[in-house]
């Protein structure tokens, strides 16, 4: 593993987070552009489906309403896809500088196959882990109170990534593999939350569709950042280390 020693003084500094922000920028944007090209061909036209069932319920209600205004939302075609890159681009630029963090403060990739290596971890942490309580849902469907599902979703994610960062640390020690498993899996303990009535426009088979392709697409985005990340990574501290070396 490479380690780069570098002279530190606040012009040194200033120049390495100018070009940090510029490389968390850089790897997250072909990610989000990846990642909503994904969403364009595969999840968006399911999302469009589900909304066709919602459409005709909303209707049905409107027949027996009056003077209720509806909830704006973007319109099919450019407006939403540039609504949801925009979404991904603010997501790909806090994941990419999380990665280049981790590289800074916990272990640096050594190359991009290390670095789509941390992406599966982060797909795992931030995605899977949490999908297996609280798993992706159509518009349409019964889900439980939003602030409840995210304090669930964030005690997942900290307790798999801690776990993670426990089960491959170094030095090896079975001590701290056995408490990253621990970690791990506690937040199944607790049982997600969950509506009162479970209930779905949207038919089960595109419910499955749905989640297929959000997990596919999820994790080419992680991959693709982790490897993304690592690269810029290493290209960033090599330029730093020549510079400071002068």
């Amino acid at each position: 593993m490479t380690r780069v020693t570098a002279l530190h003084s606040p012009a040194t500094d200033q120049v390495m987070l100018r070009d940090t922000l510029l490389a968390a920028a850089l790897s997250g944007l072909f990610a989000a552009l990846l990642l909503t090209f994904v969403q364009s061909v595969w999840v968006t036209p399911l999302i469009m489906e589900a909304e066709t069932y919602e459409t005709v319920s909303q209707a049905v209600a409107h027949e027996h309403e009056h003077g209720v205004d509806e909830e704006w939302s973007p319109a099919d075609g450019w407006q939403r896809t540039s609504f949801t890159l925009a979404a991904n681009l603010v997501m790909g630029l806090g994941y990419s500088l999380l990665l280049l963090g981790v590289y800074l403060l916990w272990r640096q990739p050594s190359g991009l196959l290390s670095g789509a290596a941390f992406g599966v971890a982060g797909f795992v942490v931030f995605f899977a882990a949490p999908s297996l309580g609280l798993p992706p849902e159509l518009p349409g469907t019964v889900a439980a109170p939003v602030s409840e599902r995210q304090l669930w979703w964030a005690m997942t994610a900290v307790l798999t990534g801690g776990g993670l960062l426990l089960l491959f640390a170094k030095p090896f020690s079975w001590l701290k593999a056995v408490a990253g498993v621990a970690l791990v899996i506690a937040p199944h303990f607790v049982a997600a939350p969950e509506p009162e009535v479970h209930a779905a426009l949207a038919p089960e088979t595109l419910q499955h569709r749905f989640q297929i392709a959000t997990s596919f697409a999820n994790a080419i985005f992680w991959i693709l950042l982790g490897a993304a990340s690592s690269h810029a990574f290493r290209k960033l501290m090599s330029w730093h280390g020549r510079l400071d070396a002068a």
